[in-house]
């Protein structure tokens, strides 16, 4: 077996395992087999009751605070296998600093990370650390609860609640962050033409509670991905992207992002897909497996998910995953989730319409469908609609963006 991110071979014992033991104690565990030269080949260990008594006094005297671990010798065996596990008390120190495993290597933590591992050790949430901000307002988060929940006005006692408050620290980042006067970093949007160079709309939703700005990016998918048909003498309101896979997937990033970074939430618009962007990877402890099936969960921010949930906005802890492959069930395209070590990306496709348009609207498309560009003379000539009636139609099928024009006056063109 090839060494990899929990496991590392060691062909002799001298100090430079210390640092490894850090990393695996500080994430996800792991093994060190000494006796093992770096290309696989066992070269053993002399003396080996001995050197494992070395082992357990290099680790007892330089990690701190000491780190749960076993050593084992296979019968018979010349070599040592160290098996460190996860720690609670987390950050393990070597020679006062915190290591990490990347891949095959082992490395000091960043500033970033090593303030996690203290909170982790402390069982904290980065939301849960005291604001530097103690002035905030709630204007907006006191509306939407009035709306959802029909409270009279939002007072201190709510606040505690929400678990937004508390009488030692005052207001902590979850409230920061649904404050109007929250100063993290938001979501970014940019809606694509034909390739990424083109920018047909651009906005960044910051400043602002992050209620407020999941609302707004909610608007912008409803401005582009939903349409209006006619059903009887109804106008029933669809969408070429299930709203209810957005508005969980949008939902995710937010309530389960890294707010330690400066780094925004980046939504990519394109005409056959939409791509939501968050930083921050899987939650410690959360597989990629578990992640996906959506069976397990491990809340990142779980008071900021908790008022998500109070407002109605995320139906119920835990289900988001589910609820998009839900939504996309029936459908012969299906969403996708790419993971990263730093950010997590989720890509929900467009659905063909083309069933959901009345039967005009359908007969303009299938001509243009022939990857004609046509004006609207043409395209009444050939389907044998009045011009007026015609431009209605094309107009219809503009907003339900299933055509695009090209041109303007009398060069006016359209085309799928």
């Amino acid at each position: 077996m090839k060494e990899n991110k929990h496991l590392e071979y060691k062909q002799e014992i001298n100090d430079s395992f210390l640092k490894t033991v850090s990393a695996f104690a500080n994430y996800e565990g792991g093994d060190i087999v000494f006796g093992i030269a770096n290309n696989g080949e066992k070269v053993g260990i002399d003396d080996i009751d001995n050197m494992c008594l070395v082992v357990e006094n290099m680790i007892n005297d330089s990690i701190k605070p000491k780190p749960q671990y076993l050593i084992s010798i296979g019968k018979n065996d010349t070599v040592i296998t160290l098996h460190v596990k996860a720690g609670n008390h987390t950050p393990y120190y070597y020679k006062k600093k915190a290591y990490i495993r990347n891949d095959t290597s082992t490395v000091e933590v960043d500033d970033i990370e090593l303030n996690r591992l203290i909170l982790n050790g402390k069982r904290m949430n980065y939301e849960e650390v005291q604001s530097a901000n103690q002035e905030l307002t709630f204007h907006y988060l006191e509306d939407k609860l009035k709306e959802k929940l029909n409270i009279g006005a939002l007072n201190i006692d709510i606040l505690k609640t929400l678990k937004l408050y508390s009488d030692e620290d005052g207001f902590n980042q979850a409230a920061l962050l649904v404050s109007d006067q929250n100063s993290f970093r938001g979501i970014d949007i940019a809606r694509f033409g034909d390739n990424m160079n083109i920018f047909l709309d651009r906005e960044t939703f910051e400043e602002g509670s992050v209620i407020f700005e999941f609302d707004e990016t909610m608007n912008m998918f409803n401005k582009y991905y939903s349409y209006e048909e006619i059903i009887g003498s109804e106008r029933v309101r669809k969408y070429t992207i299930p709203a209810e896979a957005f508005r969980e997937a949008l939902a995710n990033a937010v309530v389960h992002r890294t707010w330690d970074v400066n780094a925004r939430i980046r939504v990519s618009m394109f005409d056959n897909r939409i791509e939501i962007a968050s930083p921050g990877g899987l939650p410690r402890g959360l597989s990629e497996k578990e992640y996906l099936s959506g069976q397990v969960s491990v809340f990142r921010n779980p008071i900021i998910s908790n008022v998500f949930y109070r407002l109605n906005i995320i139906e119920s802890f835990g289900t988001g995953i589910m609820k998009i492959l839900q939504a996309y069930e029936t459908l012969e395209q299906k969403p996708q989730f790419e993971i990263f070590d730093n950010s997590i990306k989720v890509i929900l496709p467009t659905q063909n319409v083309k069933t959901s348009l009345t039967s005009d609207e359908q007969s303009i498309v299938e001509y243009l469908s022939a990857g004609r560009l046509s004006s609207s003379s043409e395209i009444a000539k050939a389907t044998g609609f009045s011009k007026g009636k015609a431009i209605q139609l094309l107009n219809s099928l503009v907003e339900k963006n299933m055509i695009k024009i090209e041109g303007s006056g009398r060069g006016t063109k359209y085309r799928v």
